[in-house]
Formats: structure tokens, sequence, C-alpha cells
């Protein structure tokens, strides 16, 4: 969601309609539908859309996105995940955080990724759909090539080590776990192969008599995380998915956690670039989002000189010169004006799906004053504004003014924005403590 309109589909179904509306009247963003919001970003389009086909093709990227609170990170990341699956790459989104989730240990990140995995067919966690997938595509390909129902087994055991000769090198335990996985199917222990997919996706405490069936040792380490993430690229690729599309966001939470961890976070990081560079991990692209400060700031990347040659960008000349296909891109944010456009795209999507009186009632006058409305409510920092502002255009406005014939929002409605509804963030930002009533 960013700085200026463009034409929407003329055509858009009900159900992503209705996806979309839902989203933003929770302030969330929208987890699917989002090429008819994402106004502005038509500027990454090419270049972006060359690496997805680049990884769909083999090879690895790695892509930094900076933008301060409110620019649209999180969007721009999940629009970039519907362009990766109209390609049929495999999504995962993890957000980064000190207690949940902590970049310096891999393979708490790992876990994390086979939890959020998601394709173009199946919710999070795809890890199950996409391990039968490939199994089944080693049956397919084995009796392509001959083989016949007694000797599948041994074919498709053969073929199994085959495609995992690489990884086994790294990672023997991920093709022990998957054969001990197929091992329990074929003797139809659910619970025991439920168990092993578990620790094959790097979940602890798996039961030790699942583990023993299943022929491994205790739990994923940090350097193993790295094998195990190889050998799923290799059962994505192999079960139809040509590349998987990781987004670590709110990477900027590394600058408040302790030094020691901050600086093992930091060079896990440097060490991830290393390795997507290096070609280590074909299909994929791995993306990370955070702010101005983190690229910038002594508490972050500037604290790991390697890491900060790494991700060096040039942002000195004027943002319409911004190379897209730079290591490191950055989001511009929102004007008042950018916002208004936003907000006019959002009501004709809404008045698609209701009557043309949405147009009349809430006129692009009207969207204006809201959004200059909400932008003074939290301390004139428009930048900020974009999620609250949806919000209460959709749940406060668009909906009553679509449910009651006689309401009009110049003579019904007065902005109040409290405390509560605030992230902390938006909170900081805002004018007051106290609510804050402005006529609109």
């Amino acid at each position: 969601m960013s700085t200026a309109r463009s034409s929407r589909p003329a055509q858009v179904s009900a159900a992503r309609r209705r996806a979309v509306i839902d989203a933003l009247r929770r302030g969330a963003v929208p987890e699917s539908g989002l090429d008819l919001l994402a106004t502005g970003l038509d500027r990454f389009e090419s270049a972006l859309d060359a690496e997805l086909d680049a990884v769909a093709s083999g090879s690895s990227v790695f892509k930094a996105v900076r933008g301060e609170y409110g620019s649209g990170k999180t969007f721009f990341t999940r629009w970039l995940g519907e362009r990766a699956q109209r390609r049929n790459l495999a999504v995962a989104e993890i957000q980064i955080s000190e207690t949940e989730t902590p970049l310096h240990k891999l393979e708490t990140v790992y876990r994390r990724l086979t939890e959020r995995l998601t394709t173009a067919s199946f919710p999070p966690s795809a890890l199950r759909p996409v391990v039968d997938a490939w199994f089944y595509a080693l049956e397919e390909d084995a009796l392509a090539a001959g083989a016949a129902e007694d000797e599948l087994p041994a074919k498709v055991e053969k073929l199994l080590t085959d495609r995992l000769a690489e990884v086994s090198r790294h990672a023997p335990s991920f093709a022990t776990a998957l054969r001990g996985y197929r091992a329990a199917l074929l003797e139809e222990d659910e619970t025991t192969a439920a168990a092993v997919l578990s620790w094959l996706g790097g979940q602890p405490h798996v039961a030790a008599a699942a583990r023993r069936a299943a022929g491994v040792r205790g739990d994923l380490d940090h350097f193993g995380a790295l094998g195990f993430l190889q050998g799923l690229l290799t059962v994505l690729r192999d079960s139809g998915h040509p590349g998987l599309l990781v987004v670590l966001d709110e990477v900027e939470t590394l600058q408040r956690v302790r030094s020691d961890a901050r600086d093992k976070a930091l060079n896990a990081l440097r060490q991830l670039i290393d390795e997507v560079h290096s070609g280590r991990f074909p299909g994929l692209y791995l993306v990370i989002t955070g702010t101005p400060a983190f690229y910038d700031g002594q508490q972050g990347v500037q604290r790991l000189a390697p890491l900060a040659q790494r991700l060096a960008t040039d942002f000195q000349t004027d943002l319409r010169f911004d190379n897209p296909r730079a290591v490191q891109v950055r989001l511009p944010g929102f004007t008042l004006d950018s916002l208004v456009g936003l907000g006019v795209t959002i009501r004709d999507l809404y008045a698609a799906g209701a009557s043309e009186r949405i147009k009349v009632i809430v006129d692009d006058a009207y969207v204006a004053d809201l959004a200059q409305a909400v932008g003074g409510a939290l301390g004139g920092k428009v930048g900020v504004a974009p999620r609250l502002f949806l919000k209460k255009l959709v749940g406060d406005v668009l909906d009553r003014v679509d449910q009651f014939e006689d309401f009009d929002p110049r003579q019904h409605y007065a902005l109040t924005v409290s405390p509560s509804e605030l992230t902390a963030t938006e909170r900081n930002l805002a004018a007051s403590a106290d609510d804050i009533d402005l006529d609109v």
C-alpha cells in the first residue's frame, strides 16, 4: 500500500473482496487479495518478478526491505508472497521476536518456518501435504521407470537416497526421518508418523519411542537447521513447488535484546546471507524487513561490519531513482495524498459489492477529511496512520453507510481514537493519552 493510485481489476470476486474488507475492518493486513490494494508498487514489479523467476529456476535471492512503521513492509512482503504463489512457490512468513523466535537460534526459525509453511493449495502448516506429495511423486517416477508393484518400495528408497544425497552430507537425519515417516505410514501407525513428521519440522520434545522407531536422536540444533532447510527445498522442488519464499519480519526487534544475543543474531543473519549467495539453497528467496534505524544505527546492522558491507545500498539519490534490483530496497511510506488515494481505492472496492450510494455519501472529499483527521489524532504523523485510517473508514463509516440509509458520516459520526485501540508505536505518537474527538 504505497504512494500512488493505480487502476484496479474491473472484476473482483465477492470472496476476494470480502476477505480484504474483513481484514481491514479488524485493523489487519489482508492475507490475500493484496493486488487489489497494491497502489504504487509497480516500480518493483519487474525486478521482483525477474528474481522470483530466477528462484523458480534454481537460483537463490536475498532481499532486505526497509521502511518506517506504517510504510507497508508487511503488506509488501505478503504482496510478494502472492506473486510467489502464482509461480507455485511455497511461502513462510516468520515474525522475529526475542522470546518466541530469536534469530540467533536457527533451529527455532526453522521450526516457525515449517509451522507457517503455506502453498497455493494448503494453509499453514503445509508440511505434511508437501511431504506426502513428495512420496507420491517418487512412486510415480519409479512406476514411470518401469518398476513392478513388488519392486516399488525398493525403487522409492533408491530415489529418496539419490535425491537427498547432497542434503545427507550435511544433515543425514533428514533423510532418515523421512524413511521413518514412510515406514510408519506403510504400517498404518499414524501416531508414530505424526510424531516423526513433527520432529522433521523441528519440533522439540517428540516422544522417544517415535524417534527410536525412525532411527533419529535428540532435537534439531542450530547447525542442523540449515541442513534441514536444504532438505525441505529439495522436497518442495520434487513435489511441484520450485522454490520457497521466506520472510523474516520485524528484524529490527534485535535492537532491543541483550547485546550478546544481538551479536549472535546479527552473525546468524550474516551467515544466512552468505549461505544464500553461495548457492547452498537453490530455490530460496529470503527476505528480511526492518526500520531504517535497524539498518543504519549502531545497535543494528552497523554493529557487525561484515553484515553492514553486505547490505550497503545507496539511498542518497532521489527516491524515484532507487534500484529495485539492489540487495536493499526502501518503502517511502505514506503522505496525505497517497493515504487519501488508498482510501478512495478501498471505498471503490467496497462499493463494488454494495450500493452506489457509498460513493455519493463517502465521496473523495470526505475520505480526505477522514485521512487528515486520523493523521492529526496521531500527532500529525500521517506515515503511521494507514492501519487505523482503514479500520475507521471500513468499520466506522462504510459499514454504517451500507447498512443505514439515513446515516451520513458528516452529520452522525465523530472520529474517536482511544489509546486502547492503538498499537504501542501508534500510542507513543498520538497527541495525548486521552481520547481524541474530532468532527469530520
